[in-house]
């Protein structure tokens, strides 16, 4: 039998080498100051760090539809088929298949648990599930429950996928799904969705897409990328949070009659999960009716992303991929290099997050900057003079 002592010894090594990889991780308690501030260890900083995109976490409107469901107590208290679906709940999945132009919805705890569960239920071990390389994490843990056979094309790289496609058919996969995301959460850039359109009905494929980071953001009435390229009918399951622009907590899948009464029954995240807190489902149902008219919002988020790129340009920074979305990385160096650079932004008054692996490939460190409508020019101008004083900084190290 294994000595405790040995499985300690084990966890002691595996921290010391992320402390010198510059992967270790830590939490850092923030406190919200308002729609674009926090309090972070007694410092006031501007986050850059929210996917709050619309700003709606602290509108009114969604206030008050929390509130109002909180009377009926703070827990669902039971799963969604014993006990834990009402009629705001119904009333909801039937406003988001409206929102997403399907005939049916399904709303799950969160993003993570819509895509862990929704993937095993489709696909199994004599199936074959393409996945983009720089899928969100909740994509690539469905795929290995699954069982299917994974095979993951270069990121955005349709002709990679036709010939993992083709292979597939070779090797007599029953069925097979694509899944992508439509905008990276990481990188900021879109899925080439035309092309794979194309590739799913030549070689018969489904197609579920991740609209986590794009819905509320692009489309008509922020449906999503899918319908701002007018392809949403040619997607098979539509999947989306109301964590990021919607402001609030949980996921969705927006799909089929029968194949939401499908997953009702074999996704396993959504059978044996606890129902939405009432308060979160009312407040869900009013971010929703405002998205829908937030064309303002929208136009102004797109403003002052552009003016940050256009920033980021002029200073001559590694602005990655992204070149028309709210979400920017910016390139400074390895793991150790883009943690001193956000410890140097937050001396400055900015927060904006170290990302490193394994939430992005290894060699693609990078501070990640979430642009959001409540955000003024003003906080846009500070953050550039913050990273340019940080790159100079480090330029000047670097000598």
């Amino acid at each position: 039998m294994r000595p405790l002592s040995d499985w300690d010894d084990w966890v002691s090594s595996k921290l010391d080498r992320r402390e010198r990889d510059g992967l270790m991780r830590t939490l850092r308690p923030v406190e919200r100051t308002g729609a674009r501030t926090v309090c972070k260890d007694g410092r006031d900083l501007l986050n850059f760090s929210s996917n709050d995109y619309l700003g709606l976490s602290q509108h009114p409107a969604v206030l008050a539809g929390a509130q109002r469901d909180l009377q009926k107590g703070t827990g669902a208290t039971a799963s969604r088929l014993m006990a834990g679906t009402d009629h705001d709940y119904v009333a909801l999945e039937n406003a988001v298949a409206f929102f997403k132009g399907t005939e049916a919805a399904l709303v799950f705890g969160s993003g993570y648990l819509a895509n862990v569960g929704t993937i095993p239920a489709l696909v199994g071990r004599h199936d074959a599930v393409f996945s983009d390389r720089l899928n969100h994490a909740s994509i690539v843990d469905g795929i290995r429950i699954s069982g299917a056979r994974s095979f993951r094309y270069r990121h955005n790289d349709v002709e990679d996928l036709e010939r993992l496609l083709r292979q597939a058919e070779g090797e007599g996969a029953e069925h097979k799904l694509i899944v992508t995301e439509t905008l990276f959460g990481m990188d900021g850039d879109f899925a080439p969705l035309a092309g794979i359109v194309d590739l799913k009905n030549r070689y018969g494929a489904a197609l579920m897409v991740d609209e986590a980071h794009a819905v509320g953001v692009f489309g008509p009435q922020g449906r999503g990328w899918a319908h701002e390229l007018g392809l949403a009918s040619e997607v098979d399951i539509h999947m989306g949070t109301f964590s990021k622009a919607l402001g609030l907590y949980g996921g969705y899948v927006a799909t089929k009659q029968s194949w939401a009464r499908y997953l009702l029954n074999t996704a396993r995240s959504f059978v044996y999960t606890t129902a939405l807190p009432p308060a979160v489902i009312g407040g869900i149902g009013a971010a929703m009716e405002i998205v829908m008219a937030a064309d303002y919002q929208r136009k102004r988020l797109r403003h002052l992303s552009d003016m940050f790129r256009d920033g980021l340009k002029r200073l001559g920074l590694d602005r990655g991929a992204s070149v028309s979305s709210q979400i920017q990385p910016v390139v400074v160096g390895g793991a150790a290099e883009v943690v001193a650079a956000g410890l140097q932004l937050e001396e400055l008054g900015v927060l904006a997050v170290a990302i490193r692996p394994p939430t992005v490939p290894q060699g693609g460190a990078r501070l990640r900057f979430s642009i959001c409508a409540s955000h003024s020019e003003e906080d846009i101008t500070l953050a550039l003079a913050a990273l340019e004083k940080v790159a100079a900084g480090s330029s000047n190290h670097a000598g």
